[in-house]
């Protein structure tokens, strides 16, 4: 039996942070089927292995605990796997950069696509909110000594929670919205480095290969990544 179960849609969003940290910690892990994902959702909540409105959940094996909103299931890994820092300062400041994350997929997709992109909807979000949602994240890094070259978001001596957070997110991002990754190098050009560095980690390359291959090209899915494609064409 494996390690952890993911129950999450075959897309590389949300649940692409889950399988960065379950690959890097080395744990081995399967997935539901989309049908299985709609029939939890959607069940009674008395039913529901946790209360969840929605996935990314999280099942481990071992402790027989299931886990549901993206930054307790990272949290829970990251302690799991001894990502997170020692100080609770940085502690604090790795669920800072998970809740950031959190909200920059909620912007991107207009809350999961509660609304389409306009033209000039879409001009505003990348003259001004993308933009400063990657000079949060550069400053953040640049605060604690990272450069284009070496070191971590906060400081760390080694690759930890909140390094895999933001690979993960810009990471992705730029490489199935292509069109994105000018503005990462240009304003965020310490993190554009990170994300080079976290994602060349052999775990991560591996688990790359494998959503790729069952995925192809897909960000987020629906008409909300139809929506963003069509801005970007």
């Amino acid at each position: 039996m494996k390690d952890y179960t993911l129950t999450y849609w075959p897309l590389p969003f949300r649940g692409q942070f889950v399988r960065a940290v379950l690959a890097f910690g080395g744990a081995s892990w399967d997935e539901t089927s989309p049908d299985e994902v709609a029939r939890m959702r959607a069940a009674p909540i008395a039913d529901q292995p946790v209360p969840h409105m929605g996935p990314p959940l999280l099942h481990d094996h071992e402790a027989d605990l299931w886990l549901a909103q993206l930054p307790a299931v990272l949290g829970y890994l990251g302690t799991r796997f001894e990502l997170m820092p020692h100080d609770p300062a940085r502690v604090a400041l790795t669920y800072k950069a998970i809740g950031d994350a959190n909200d920059v997929l909620d912007n991107i997709t207009r809350m999961g696509g509660a609304q389409m992109w306009t033209r000039g909807e879409w001009e505003t979000f990348m003259q001004d909110r993308l933009p400063r949602w990657l000079q949060i994240f550069e400053e953040l890094g640049t605060r604690h000594g990272l450069t284009a070259g070496q070191g971590h978001l906060l400081g760390t001596g080694a690759p930890g929670l909140a390094d895999l957070v933001t690979a993960t997110l810009w990471g992705t991002m730029t490489e199935k919205l292509p069109a994105l990754r000018l503005l990462l190098e240009v304003e965020a050009p310490t993190v554009a480095g990170l994300c080079e560095r976290i994602n060349a980690h052999p775990a991560l390359v591996a688990m790359r290969a494998d959503t790729d291959a069952r995925f192809g090209d897909i960000y987020c899915g629906g008409h909300i990544e139809a929506s963003i494609r069509e801005m970007l064409a």
